[in-house]
């Protein structure tokens, strides 16, 4: 949810329709309608790629807990060790691109 949601919002804080985004991001209109509503859940290098073609980049920080997150735990019981399995890797693979990318930018 948390992914579909940076990606909408992106999209509507440049001001792009489904379709302009999909084009700067050379992916199809369906990809974007697909992902926003929830039927796909986007790769963390798909979402960067859309943030990125809507004019944006995503910074990572602390902040305090948010309560709707409550809800995440039930939710994520439902769905099968594979699928978490999968969610973990993504998130996992998100982080570590992160790190590197910190690092990179601390040499300048």
């Amino acid at each position: 949810m948390i992914l579909r949601n940076l990606v909408r919002e992106a999209r509507k804080r440049a001001g792009l329709t489904q379709a302009e985004l999909a084009d700067r991001a050379c992916v199809p209109q369906s990809t974007i309608a697909r992902i926003e509503t929830g039927t796909r859940i986007p790769s963390s290098d798909m979402v960067e790629r859309l943030v990125r073609a809507a004019g944006f980049e995503i910074r990572v920080r602390l902040g305090e807990p948010d309560p709707d997150t409550d809800s995440l735990f039930p939710r994520t019981l439902r769905r099968t060790p594979a699928q978490r399995l999968a969610d973990a890797t993504r998130a996992a693979r998100f982080v570590l691109r992160g790190r590197q990318q910190l690092r990179g930018h601390g040499r300048g």
